[in-house]
């Protein structure tokens, strides 16, 4: 019954792709072509309130003895019941939702951002992730269930996974809800298989899935911000371009503004 329970509070994150913010439209038929102009996005506060309670309860297993001895609970069964499960296909799994963004984009199937600007807003909704998740990990030295290091809160590939369930949900989910589950399906089980694998705790995981909304959020809040300040000027005709690039095994962008 346990093992149920982390599917069912784990799978609670879908209430949250389903209150999918209001980013830009722009044309993805150009799929290099930066828009005019990106719309303000405007907060929708309810939908943050799930990954910080995701965020709290992970703290709270810290000094909450009931919330600390359910993490107990459900790894003595683990150990009781497979106590040789050791599969990472997780590994594969945390990706899936970015893989299938892009192979949506190649199949046709747009969704709200030009490739550009889809690109940026991964990138910064992962390196929001990382920086917090990291920093985290080494201030929290919590140790993992194997005991292999300290490094156990809060689980960095269940935040992956689910900021790029998130990602997945902000593109896709205004053409179809079906679109974010299957996002959020495959963060799900990255998150489980953490736990079989005695990786993470479960209020390790349930911390991460938290990060890794809030970050995808936090990306499609503050972008637009920052692409109509850096690419629109309402009293110019001056124009801006932002290329990918790839030189010495190094990839990257290069930025070019009319001045």
């Amino acid at each position: 019954m346990k093992h149920i329970l982390i599917l069912l509070l784990i799978l609670c994150t879908l209430q949250s792709e389903a209150q999918v913010t209001d980013t830009a439209k722009v044309d993805s038929a150009s799929i290099l072509a930066l828009p005019d102009t990106v719309r303000q996005l405007h907060s929708k506060l309810p939908s943050f309130i799930p990954p910080a309670v995701f965020i709290t309860y992970g703290v709270l297993s810290f000094s909450v003895k009931p919330i600390r001895n359910l993490d107990y609970s459900i790894y003595n069964d683990l150990i009781e019941d497979i106590p040789n499960f050791h599969y990472h296909i997780e590994n594969y799994f945390q990706y899936a939702p970015i893989a299938m963004v892009y192979g949506l984009n190649l199949a046709g199937i747009h969704g709200k951002n030009t490739f550009i600007d889809r690109t940026i807003l991964i990138g910064m909704s992962e390196g929001i992730m990382a920086l917090a998740t990291f920093s985290i990990k080494g201030a929290s030295n919590r140790l993992r269930p194997d005991g292999s290091n300290r490094y156990s809160f809060p689980s960095g590939h269940t935040g992956n996974a689910f900021a790029a369930a998130e990602f997945m949900a902000q593109e896709y989910s205004e053409k179809s809800i079906w679109y974010g589950i299957a996002g959020y399906s495959f963060a799900t089980a990255t998150a489980i298989l953490r736990v079989y694998n005695r990786d993470h705790w479960f209020s390790d995981i349930i911390a991460g899935a938290g990060f890794g909304i809030l970050s995808t959020k936090a990306a499609y809040l503050i972008y637009p911000l920052f692409r109509n300040k850096l690419f629109h000027d309402k009293n110019s005709n001056k124009s801006s371009l932002i290329m990918p690039t790839y030189s010495n095994g190094m990839a990257g962008f290069s930025f070019v503004k009319q001045l």
